[in-house]
């Protein structure tokens, strides 16, 4: 008995071939590509057995192995005309439609898909109207072969003499590249009227679309024609002026740039370089699209500060009177620049240290590298850095790239016009780290005086020296600084002002530049010393001075408004006119508030805009001995209230607190500000003292802050940030300061008129704390040894 795959199939089962992209019509010729397991062994049945196969098209094309039931229920005989070797798995298939099938159902056992079908046989329609349709249906068939590109010569002989409306319409159909949905719609339609319909609009819009095509096709031959014409005409104009001796318009651009070129001050080797590219663009066409790139390179390195600038002489007086001029307090600050300036005129060759202003906004950092560049009598250029993301907004893009430029480095070069500037690199902290490369990395280059004599940017590709440049940086967190970066610079840490340094600042400064930003005289409007302290107190609370110079703008705005409208001739502004000029006050002194709580301690906190204090509320109720944390706090945060918890319990008997207590409660501690995140180690003192107060139901002294970090021993251990801290609780209106001992040295930084306005009690231990703050002295018995300082 014969296999499988050769036994002869019922007269009404054919073995089907699943198509993905290919619907087949009658009397179409294709060639046909059959790659799949099952489709492959379909094929052979069909060549052992020379029946035909029955080519249909699945309806998911993603679909590897398609059921019967995934495959369109019409197809198309087909009857294999050639058949080739199989190359790279692949058997290719010159396959001609026979006729219309409908699958009944599918027939199993085989290793192909097979099915039983139902042939569809031809209708017989005659009318006029499909005569009409086949009329035009011929004509616009003729129109679609001679729009395209390449039509056997067969083909065409079979269009003109086929007369029946059907073959015809298959015929055209499988000319016409249409989608495959509209194509097997066609398939399915049994109708030949009804067909003809169908296919007439398609056949229109592609005669239509290949019409539009030729059409654009000529229109872009006539302007390559065109362009060559002009170029010819324009190498003959160059020659004709050769001839004549006349210097055409391209020849002086060469000239120029030649003669920029020997006057820029170039070093040998990049002087070479550039005399090769200018070479280069000589014998190049103005029409390439390389020419406008290699001109506008030429440009950058002509126009680039290449020659060694002249030293000016460095005026010590003259920069300490600029500093005193423009700046108000920052003694040290201001010191540290004088050394940096004498060593400079002492040395003008030496490698000096890189600069970093740190501190929080509004402080003053833009503003004292321009005085340094005053100072110094060299021009002064900013660079901001801020949401740069791509290392090649520092290394440039190179050339190769449509619209490359140099970085931000060379840029600011040229547009200061010295290689001996004063370049700012603003916000430092800024930069982040992208797909394209770490911009921070790309500094460490710069900002090394051994390295930054050859920097290379990728636009130039050749060495500029930065030795000459005065760099200095600003950031807001040196935290978020790399710290290879950090490590190239000399770091000079900016504080926030007092309320006294503010004043005097408003009056020196912010008051006369917004008198007369907003148009006012001196004699029109008149700010009052109280009026500029109630401005400092309950509308500003910031570290720099910045929200302070915009609420002075607004009482400004408010003069300047009555006098042009001729209410007034002159406007003074005292401290009880704020509440209707500014509204009501935005911050208050909400210490007192809490002077008669339990549970609640005031604590000293930093933040990238300065110091700020902060409230520790602990409560307690009825529970199972948790510990519940709120206010976003990080994990250092809420470390130091698990350790302040523990501590409480530890000292409980020193206290005076019954250790039972513990097992029946739940504690609460929270730190209002709930939207904010907080984080750090420095309020293990002020929660252990709330818990302290909670327990021993005695209430905190509000006037009383404190700060510190605190260990199992009971020891308190030193911080940082203490002068911020130290201005927001005297912006707070807070008296006493309790500080880690260790911290007391720290308050040499903290301006004369703060250290005589508070009182500071160093802490070496919580019980000093509870000593201070509660007034409840705990024996030494109970407590340990107190360690030595």
């Amino acid at each position: 008995m014969p296999s499988t795959e050769t036994a002869r199939l019922p007269a009404d089962v054919v073995p089907l071939i699943p198509m993905r992209n290919l619907v087949l019509l009658p009397h179409a010729l294709v060639t046909v590509s059959v790659g799949r397991e099952r489709s492959v062994a379909a094929l052979l049945h069909a060549l052992a057995t020379d029946t035909p196969v029955g080519i249909v098209l699945q309806k998911d094309t993603r679909q590897d192995d398609p059921a019967p039931g995934d495959l369109f229920a019409v197809g198309t005989l087909a009857r294999i005309v050639h058949h080739l070797e199989p190359r790279e798995g692949l058997h290719h298939t010159l396959c001609q439609g026979t006729q219309r099938f409908r699958i009944v159902e599918a027939v199993e056992g085989h290793p192909f898909l097979a099915a039983r079908i139902q042939q569809i046989e031809e209708p017989a329609d005659a009318s006029a109207e499909l005569e009409a349709l086949t009329l035009q249906l011929r004509e616009r068939s003729l129109a679609l072969i001679s729009l395209l590109p390449s039509v056997p010569a067969e083909l065409v002989a079979a269009l003109q003499s086929t007369r029946g409306a059907s073959t015809l319409a298959d015929i055209t159909a499988s000319l016409v590249e249409i989608e495959l949905n509209e194509k097997q719609a066609l398939l399915e339609a049994v109708s030949t009227e009804e067909r003809l319909r169908k296919l007439l609009p398609l056949l229109a819009h592609r005669i239509e679309v290949l019409r539009l095509s030729k059409e654009i096709g000529e229109r872009t031959k006539e302007q390559l024609d065109d362009r060559q014409r002009k170029f010819l005409l324009r190498e003959q104009l160059k020659t004709i002026q050769h001839e004549l001796g006349e210097n055409g318009g391209e020849d002086a651009e060469i000239a120029r740039l030649e003669e920029s070129i020997a006057r820029s001050g170039m070093p040998a080797d990049t002087e070479a370089h550039a005399r090769k590219e200018l070479r280069r663009l000589q014998s190049m066409s103005d029409t390439s699209g390389e020419y406008p790139m290699l001109r506008t390179y030429l440009e950058w390195m002509v126009e680039l500060p290449w020659s060694t600038p002249a030293e000016h002489p460095i005026d010590l007086a003259a920069a300490r009177q600029t500093l005193a001029a423009d700046h108000f307090g920052l003694e040290r600050v201001k010191q540290r620049i004088l050394e940096f300036l004498a060593v400079r005129k002492l040395n003008p060759g030496g490698r000096a240290p890189i600069l970093c202003f740190a501190g929080p906004p509004g402080v003053g950092k833009t503003s004292l590298g321009q005085s340094i560049a005053k100072a110094l009598q060299r021009p002064f250029v900013r660079v901001s850095l801020g949401g740069v993301h791509d290392e090649a907004e520092i290394r440039g893009h190179r050339r190769t790239y449509i619209g490359a430029l140099p970085g931000n480095i060379i840029q600011g070069l040229r547009k200061a016009g010295a290689r001996d500037c004063v370049m700012m690199l603003d916000e430092l902290d800024k930069l982040t780290a992208s797909a394209r490369g770490d911009p921070s990395a790309a500094l460490l280059e710069v900002l090394d005086p051994e390295q930054n004599n050859t920097f290379r940017d990728n636009y130039l590709g050749v060495p500029f020296d930065l030795s000459r440049v005065v760099f200095i940086a600003t950031a807001n967190v040196m935290d978020q600084v790399p710290p290879p970066v950090r490590d190239r610079m000399e770091v000079i840490d900016l504080p926030g002002y007092t309320q006294e340094e503010k004043l005097q600042i408003a009056e020196s400064y912010l008051v006369g530049r917004q008198r007369e930003a907003n148009g006012l005289r001196e004699d029109q409007c008149h700010l009052a010393r109280g009026a500029l302290q109630g401005i400092i107190a309950d509308y500003t609370h910031e570290a720099g001075v910045r929200q302070l110079e915009r609420e002075i703008g607004r009482t400004m705005r408010h003069a300047a408004m009555q006098i042009a409208e001729g209410l007034a001739g002159q406007v003074r502004i005292e401290a009880t006119d704020l509440d209707r000029i500014l509204g009501p006050a935005r911050f208050e002194r909400d210490t007192a508030l809490r002077q008669s709580v339990t549970g609640v301690a005031t604590g000293l906190a930093w933040t990238p805009i300065g110091g700020d204090i902060l409230f520790i509320e602990a409560t307690r109720v009825h529970g199972t001995g948790q510990l519940v944390l709120t206010g976003q706090l990080g994990d250092v945060m809420k470390e130091s209230a698990q350790a302040a918890t523990t501590l409480v319990k530890s000292r409980a008997a020193g206290l005076g607190i019954a250790t039972a207590a513990f097992d029946e409660i739940d504690l609460h501690l929270h730190i209002p500000a709930g939207a904010i995140p907080k984080d750090g180690p420095s309020a293990g003192v002020a929660m252990f003292v709330a818990l302290a107060s909670l327990f021993t139901d005695r209430p905190v002294r509000h006037d009383v802050a404190m700060t510190g970090e605190i260990s199992l021993r009971g020891l308190v251990l030193p911080v940082g940030g203490i002068k911020e801290k130290v201005l927001a609780a005297q912006r707070a209106g807070i008296s006493v300061v309790l500080l880690p001992q260790r911290n007391l040295k720290d308050l040499r930084d903290v301006p004369e008129s703060t250290r005589n306005a508070i009182r500071f009690v160093g802490l070496e231990t919580v019980d000093d704390a509870v000593s201070a703050a509660l007034g409840l002295e705990v024996p030494v018995a109970l407590t340990g040894p107190r360690p030595t300082a």
